[in-house]
């Protein structure tokens, strides 16, 4: 694993994640209606995918390591998929 990281880069990943957790309150204050949730849970996924290229180093990380941090993501994917299904199926009497 080769990391080179220096100050400056940490300095600037700080500045995105203050940029994004300042789009993410700016956001906050507009009424989207239905699109609130994915907005935020957009913007939250963002951040989250710098810290973890970044400071979980996964941005020089082998690709046998990318599949184990991506293979949970699928698996919520595949429950939230499921339990949609299995939601917006049922018969209300």
């Amino acid at each position: 694993m080769v990391n080179s990281s220096t100050y400056k880069q940490y300095f600037n990943i700080w500045l995105l994640l203050m940029f994004l957790t300042v789009v993410t309150v700016g956001v906050a204050q507009f009424d989207f209606g239905s699109l609130n949730i994915p907005i935020a849970m957009l913007i939250a996924s963002i951040k989250a995918g710098v810290v973890a290229l970044h400071f979980m180093h996964l941005k020089y990380e082998d690709g046998m390591t990318w599949i184990f941090a991506t293979y949970p993501i699928f698996l919520l994917f595949l429950l939230i998929a499921f339990s949609a299904t299995d939601i917006f199926t049922r018969v209300v009497n």
